[in-house]
């Protein structure tokens, strides 16, 4: 069978992205324009499709009749139109369970750089200031320890699970938050509201529905008391990138770190980018799932499943 890898530089250059032997062609590409004409150029004769961010719409699918798969590098498939590929017999696969090592450790070097004051106090002890200053120590923005503050974390699958295993290990009670508008499941539980009014540190783990868009707002920042510190890196859209600018300038917000936003890579007149100086603001290019081991582990599970997926084909 023929693959075509249409976007390998969403991996880092070390990773290896090669194939089982039970793929007999395979060509990949750097990346691909959201071109319909170079798309199925490119995929012409290709049994499975391997991508993470190109779009195959209703369109490219419908013009390659021997595609069978489409397999997307990552746990989203938004990218793909799962309707047509119905119609016209198309499988299509993700990969989940790769990054729940990578995106947690990421979460907490988000959160630290926030509450510490990383990027501000990494400028200072390097462009001068330090040196002009004179004293041994720079401290005049304050420093904050994770230690006896409380996490409250909305998103409770195995990143967010995670998160809360680890933030124990901190010091740091953990509350996870029942979905909004709903009474806790069980004692393991806290209503939304009461976590948004009790935690110093939010973060978000949730997926992006209807529901989720936008969750993070200015009435929900209304509802946080302790002025806290907020953490993304579930989705850009769940928070409203004006709404946490707001917040942080009138002080209801200590700080903001996300790897997510509403587009990626920024456009140009996103509200957050005003704040890219702020002390207390740590971003990071949507790289949180990418650890060397993560990737390793996603291009394994994807091996398996396309090998899976090819023996299974051939045996019918």
């Amino acid at each position: 069978m023929k693959a075509v890898f249409l976007d390998t530089s969403t991996f880092s250059a070390q990773t290896d992205l090669s194939l089982p032997d039970i793929i007999t062609d395979y060509t990949k590409y750097d990346s691909t324009p959201n071109d319909t004409d170079i798309i199925i150029e490119r995929c012409q004769d290709a049994d499975i499709i391997i991508t993470n961010k190109v779009e195959l719409t209703a369109d490219v699918i419908a013009h390659l009749p021997k595609l069978k798969l489409i397999h997307v590098t990552a746990t989203g498939i938004n990218n793909i139109d799962t309707n047509a590929c119905q119609t016209h017999g198309v499988a299509w696969q993700n990969v989940a369970g790769y990054s729940t090592v990578s995106v947690p450790e990421h979460t907490f070097m988000l959160m630290l750089n926030v509450m510490r004051a990383g990027l501000f106090y990494h400028r200072q002890a390097t462009d001068g200031t330090w040196q002009d200053d004179g004293r041994f120590c720079l401290v005049g923005e304050p420093i904050f320890d994770l230690s006896g503050k409380t996490l409250g974390i909305i998103g409770t699958g195995n990143i967010g699970r995670s998160v809360g295993r680890i933030a124990q290990a901190f010091g740091t009670t953990v509350l996870y938050a029942e979905h909004r508008g709903k009474a806790p499941r069980d004692d393991s539980y806290t209503a939304f509201d009461e976590v948004l009014a009790r935690s110093d540190v939010i973060s978000l783990h949730c997926p992006l529905t209807d529901d989720t868009a936008h969750l993070i707002n200015d009435e929900t920042i209304s509802q946080m008391q302790k002025k806290p510190t907020i953490i993304n890196v579930a989705r850009g859209g769940v928070v409203d990138g004006s709404a946490v600018v707001r917040g942080i300038l009138d002080g209801r917000l200590l700080g903001y770190g996300s790897d997510v936003f509403e587009a990626e890579p920024f456009a140009d007149d996103d509200p957050l980018l005003t704040l890219k100086d702020h002390p207390r603001v740590f971003f990071t290019p949507h790289n949180a799932w990418g650890s060397l081991h993560a990737q390793a582990r996603l291009w394994q599970i994807l091996c398996s499943q396309v090998s899976a997926f090819v023996q299974n084909y051939q045996a019918d």
